[in-house]
């Protein structure tokens, strides 16, 4: 099983990049650089390929709406040319609040999104000409919605690799399927192993069975809060803002995917007030609403053998890469517990 940690959003790039060199030493097989509305990911990753060596970069996620699949393939073939193919390629459709809030983009047909834009990423990489007719992206561009002057071109470089991996985040059952059919990686959120099949198993059934024979296994991706104490109720707490402000706030009732997913689990009444808590303004009311239980489901927080009694629990649930956020106060103990982390998962 790999090892992996996802950076956060706020810090400075040299800040992080001496942290990451030191999670590089310590055996870290992987760091995942997010992207909502903060400084970009390319910007961090590039600098941190030129401080690093082994370890694997990933954007964690660069968002469907963004770029175009072209430049989305460009970027990734410089990122994995500059790591010297040390770049995995994740990319996801983030949600409405960020992508017409922020982006000011139309928020709309991700699935369909996501399949063209593999398709294209694949095509450019391999240095075909890049032609796509499709529902969304029509490249060249035709003669009636543009100049007429477009033609077929291909990437001028030669990719490191003309397979760079690319991990999909999806929650809901048809992306899902879609994304065990297409994709290198799945990249759910809020992973529960005593659930997860229950919710998903059908999906990943489906897609797997159409899943091309020149695919590797899909490597499934787990990303819980990390913290190996002996006083873990001291801990859960700070699970609980994030696990509020996406089951409470990210979307609208009735369009909300994370709440959807945690009702999913068994907690539709604990969802639907956190929500109604979260969108009355009562925030810390919704966060006080998070149940213990769900926390300690989709986290790793207790003592060590507690910690490696549920790494099995992910590892029997079918996931390959343990991509965890570390509960630390300051660098060195996230480096420290990253350490301890890895020598506990072997």
């Amino acid at each position: 099983m790999r090892v992996g940690m996802f950076l956060s959003y706020a810090g400075g790039f040299r800040e992080v990049a001496d942290e990451v060199a030191e999670l590089e030493r310590a055996g870290v097989d992987l760091v995942a650089v997010p992207e909502a509305y903060s400084f970009d990911a390319v910007s961090q990753l590039g600098f941190l390929a030129a401080r690093t060596s082994t370890i694997t970069l990933a954007s964690g996620i660069l968002q469907l709406y963004t770029r175009t699949p072209t430049l989305t393939a460009m970027t990734a073939a410089g990122l994995d040319y500059v790591s010297g193919g040390r770049f995995e390629l994740g990319i996801g459709a983030s949600g409405p609040q960020v992508i017409e809030g922020f982006h000011g983009v139309r928020y709309d047909a991700p699935l369909g999104r996501t399949r063209e834009i593999v398709d294209i990423c694949r095509m450019t990489w391999r240095r075909e000409p890049v032609v796509h007719d499709g529902a969304k992206y029509r490249i060249p561009l035709p003669a009636g919605e543009g100049t007429g002057l477009g033609k077929p071109l291909k990437l001028i470089n030669h990719p490191v690799r003309e397979r760079i991996p690319i991990t999909i985040a999806s929650l809901g059952p048809k992306s899902v399927e879609q994304t065990a059919e297409i994709a290198d990686g799945w990249l759910p959120m809020f992973f529960h192993p005593e659930r997860a099949a229950d919710v998903w198993g059908d999906a990943l059934a489906a897609g797997t069975a159409k899943r091309s024979a020149d695919l590797a296994p899909l490597d499934v991706f787990a990303s819980p809060a990390l913290a190996i104490t002996d006083h873990p109720e001291a801990v859960l707490p700070l699970v609980k803002p994030q696990l509020a402000l996406y089951v409470g706030g990210m979307g609208a009732r009735g369009k909300n995917f994370y709440n959807d997913l945690i009702s999913s689990y068994g907690f539709e009444a604990e969802a639907a007030r956190i929500q109604d808590l979260y969108l009355e303004g009562r925030r810390d009311e919704a966060i006080a609403a998070v149940p213990d239980e769900l926390v300690r489901a989709v986290s790793l927080i207790g003592p060590a053998s507690y910690v490696a009694e549920r790494v099995e629990a992910f590892r029997a649930a079918g996931v390959t890469t343990l991509s965890v956020t570390p509960l630390a106060r300051d660098s060195a103990e996230r480096v420290a517990l990253m350490s301890g982390f890895r020598a506990l998962v072997g």
